[in-house]
């Protein structure tokens, strides 16, 4: 909810309430601050898609759109950020907070099952390894934000889009929700639909996953007849699902732009020869 939030603020250019649902975000969910660029992007330019039309972000940007609006618009986000932690540090008494939130997710301590991908590979870990795979874990997730906001500059509303899919896949502790958000917002962008490599294949993972899931769950913990191989088994097929819709939306949203310069040019050669 609050993602959609901020995303909607973005979109109709009203910096202060969107930089202050994504701090508030921040602190549900330490990975949301890699929404911030594309968030920013989205304040700097608009919300319009240019996928068929790609432009670099500095040819059609408005006339506030500069480094120095950008870093007020950082300045702005972590004025919020700081008065949150003060107002959760007030409240808590101390620093316990940062433990139970932020540390919680840098530090994995529980390994309930859930639909992700993180709790079994952490389970079956030998302690001497695992600072460092928790480090490759969490740090993965940085390389994504800059190609992506930089492949898609001219289109800041699908770099969100893009990243809310890889962390639909990759957050330590996933719901439901998160890759169902991203599949949502498949709706904004109908012009991808044709360019879509095997929308059936994805469909039918997501069916697969969605009978699996709360099949092996049932037999694991609630009966007690099945083991963590098989739940597991099935998240894998969730986050093979949804690993094949972000990467199909990723590479129908460059394939979009090779079939409209393409249009151009037929439409430039016709013009010529007529």
């Amino acid at each position: 909810m609050l993602q959609l939030l901020a995303l909607l603020f973005a979109c109709k250019g009203r910096a202060s309430p969107a930089l202050f649902f994504a701090s508030i975000l921040l602190h549900l969910s330490l990975h949301s601050v890699l929404l911030l660029p594309p968030f920013i992007l989205l304040l700097l330019s608009s919300p319009h898609s240019h996928l068929v039309n790609p432009k670099f972000f500095i040819a059609y940007r408005n006339p506030k759109a500069s480094l120095g609006t950008a870093l007020s618009y950082i300045g702005e986000f972590l004025v919020y950020a700081a008065i949150m932690s003060l107002c959760c540090t007030t409240v808590a008494g101390g620093w316990g907070w940062v433990e139970k939130t932020w540390g919680v997710v840098l530090t994995l301590p529980d390994l309930t099952p859930n639909p992700g991908l993180w709790w079994y590979f952490f389970t079956e870990m030998f302690d001497h390894f695992r600072p460092f795979f928790l480090m490759v874990f969490s740090v993965h997730l940085l390389m994504y934000v800059a190609p992506i906001c930089l492949k898609f500059q001219h289109d800041p509303l699908f770099a969100s889009f893009a990243l809310l899919g890889i962390l639909g896949m990759f957050k330590p502790y996933l719901t439901l929700a998160d890759p169902g958000l991203f599949l949502s917002m498949y709706a904004l962008f109908p012009e991808i639909y044709p360019y879509l490599y095997h929308p059936l294949v994805t469909t039918l993972l997501h069916l697969h996953a969605a009978l699996l899931l709360p099949l092996f769950h049932s037999l694991w913990l609630d009966q007690g007849t099945g083991n963590a191989n098989f739940f597991y088994a099935s998240t894998l097929v969730f986050g093979m699902a949804n690993g094949a819709a972000m990467v199909d939306a990723i590479w129908a949203g460059l394939r979009i732009a090779v079939g409209g310069r393409q249009g151009e040019d037929e439409g430039e050669i016709a013009v010529a020869q007529e």
